[in-house]
């Protein structure tokens, strides 16, 4: 009798771009917002938010890019050390890695038999690897990847600021405020419930602490506004 095929679906391989897309999204929108928002309390004129919300939105996609890539490079370069350190290693003194791969596994409850023959097979096999997987913690899944994590932040950073801006390009000049307020935190609540979906957290609970942090930071952009009114 044939067996079913057995598929799993895995979030982890998800980490590295998901992570930097829901970030630069939620900045996008929050930041630009809070820009916008300010401004809009001052008394400034539309052409003058419209300003603020593009120099906003463009400054911060290469503010999230510049900054994404430089803490993901220095992941990227602290594995790329490690590795460094094991091939020596591996090269220099080969008896004393496999039983120190022999131990991981042996720690992780297998037989001490056992362990040996898996350290043994799995060094055959691709000693760096294993040695990458098991002792430093280092998967291909995981990996520090700072292009790509640069793009998603810079990308999803512009898709989140365009709400704001076409916000306060379309709204009536007396409402500019209110209502990018409004489309923020629905926006917010949108991209918090779909982030936490797709890591497989509760989609409202996403959306709560997203809108709560979104709501704290206008609030606060609104009232600095009013201290520097442009009449003034």
């Amino acid at each position: 009798m044939s067996r079913a095929h057995h598929s799993e679906t895995h979030r982890s391989d998800r980490v590295g771009w998901l992570r930097a897309a829901v970030l630069g999204a939620n900045d996008g929108i929050v930041s630009v917002a809070g820009l916008v928002v300010g401004v809009a309390a001052s008394g400034a004129s539309a052409s003058t938010l419209l300003a603020t919300g593009v120099a906003g939105t463009v400054a911060g996609a290469m503010s999230m890019a510049a900054g994404e890539y430089v803490s993901v490079m220095s992941q990227a370069d602290a594995e790329r050390a490690d590795l460094a350190v094991e091939r020596r290693e591996l090269h220099e003194d080969p008896h004393s890695e496999l039983e120190e791969l022999a131990g991981i596994y042996r720690r992780r409850g297998l037989s001490p038999v056992l362990a040996q023959q898996v350290a043994e097979q799995l060094t055959a096999h691709d000693a760096l690897a294993a040695h990458a997987r098991d002792e430093l913690g280092i998967t291909e899944e995981l990996r520090a990847r700072p292009l790509q994590a640069a793009l998603a932040s810079a990308c999803a950073f512009t898709v989140g600021a365009a709400l704001p801006v076409l916000s306060a390009l379309l709204a009536p000049a007396a409402l500019v405020a209110q209502v990018t307020t409004g489309a923020t935190l629905i926006g917010l609540s949108i991209t918090g419930a779909l982030a936490a979906q797709a890591g497989g957290a509760s989609p409202l609970r996403g959306a709560v602490r997203v809108v709560f942090w979104g709501a704290l930071a206008m609030g606060a952009a609104a009232a600095i506004g009013r201290l520097f009114p442009i009449a003034a």
